[in-house]
């Protein structure tokens, strides 16, 4: 499991006074850079390996600005060549939020997926967790 910290921004926050449902697809996406270096470590984007094929997203509660958020990140499942990541997002002790991200190991050259190196995957399988709790 990976955790980041997310202090909320002010612009993240709606006319409602809570943080805006668009903000955890970007805290997510912070959220899978230590996933990003297991697949490459350069983070050079003019040879990047990866494409995103879907995410999604569960609102469970209201979050609010001027509090941390934590996120927490799983692999749930490495496939051939696509990687299944659970993020789960955290505040004072709530789960306000969980999603998926399914990355796609990918070869912009031949515009086609292509496996996972056995070293990725050996890495990516450490810090696998095959079902996220419900709280």
């Amino acid at each position: 499991m990976f955790k980041t910290t997310i202090f909320p921004r002010f612009s993240d926050t709606d006319a409602l006074g809570h943080i805006n449902n668009t903000a955890f697809a970007i805290w997510f996406e912070e959220a899978r850079l230590p996933i990003f270096k297991i697949f490459h470590p350069t983070l050079e984007v003019k040879s990047w390996p990866l494409i995103i094929a879907r995410i999604e997203i569960d609102l469970l509660a209201q979050t609010y600005w001027g509090k941390d958020v934590e996120i927490r990140t799983y692999v749930e499942k490495v496939g051939n060549s696509s990687c299944h990541l659970r993020h789960e997002a955290w505040q004072e002790g709530n789960r306000v939020a969980k999603g998926l991200a399914i990355l796609i190991h990918f070869d912009y050259k031949t515009n086609h997926s292509k496996p996972i190196d056995d070293g990725i995957r050996q890495v990516l399988l450490s810090h696998q967790k095959t079902s996220v709790a419900e709280v």
